[in-house]
């Protein structure tokens, strides 16, 4: 069920897309108990089906409360980046919004680095998906353990995905790996710690190997 919204809540708005779904979730006053989700497989008529999703997810009244979006820009399915990042955009100019933007490979980076136990001796790794005809997109994120604990360890993107024909020699790999919900939550995280105020006309797809590259 829907968590119960006041007239004094604050949301923030999350708008993610994988390989093959897409997916709505928002947070009230950076409360994680608060946290309502939808996600979808890809259909068809994806543009469509799309608005009629997020119509359906978020009401009027809860729309105006929305005070930050937070929208990943790939790399993924470029076609669902696309439009995702366009309702983002849309949405912000609209309601007058901070948009705040993260690589795909940014959402899952932390996740990644918690489930390989990553020790405190190798505080960098890369995150790469393998093409079928032009090599690997891989981003690097490097690990920052607060007091030498592995608890809130925060990720920094130092490389953002781009196309390489090869991997780099001794360097440390993981395989990129979606998850709707918990990408969902990395992206309300994210959006919740930044402060600054970005436009909505700075964010655009970013997807090394699409159509007009």
């Amino acid at each position: 069920m829907p968590h119960k919204l006041t007239n004094y809540n604050n949301l923030t708005l999350a708008i993610h897309s994988t390989d093959n779904s897409f997916g709505f979730a928002y947070r009230e006053n950076n409360n994680d108990l608060s946290d309502n989700f939808f996600t979808k497989k890809f259909e068809k008529d994806l543009c469509n089906n799309l608005i009629v999703d997020f119509t359906n997810f978020i009401t009027k009244e809860n729309l105006k409360r929305i005070e930050k979006i937070s929208v990943s820009i790939g790399p993924a399915n470029f076609n669902a980046s696309r439009q995702i990042i366009v309702l983002a955009r849309t949405l912000a100019q609209q309601i007058s919004c901070s948009l705040d933007s993260f690589s795909s490979f940014e959402l899952m980076a932390k996740r990644i680095a918690v489930k390989n136990n990553i020790d405190f001796n190798r505080n960098s790794f890369w995150i790469f998906k393998k093409l079928k005809n032009r090599g690997y997109i891989a981003g690097k994120y490097e690990i920052n353990f607060p007091e030498k604990t592995k608890t809130n360890i925060t990720i920094k993107e130092t490389i953002i995905p781009r196309i390489f024909e090869e991997l780099i020699n001794k360097e440390l790999y993981y395989q990129a790996e979606y998850s709707d919900v918990e990408d969902l939550k990395e992206l309300l995280d994210l959006s919740n710690k930044n402060s600054s105020l970005n436009s909505w006309d700075k964010v655009l797809p970013l997807y090394p190997i699409s159509p007009i590259n």
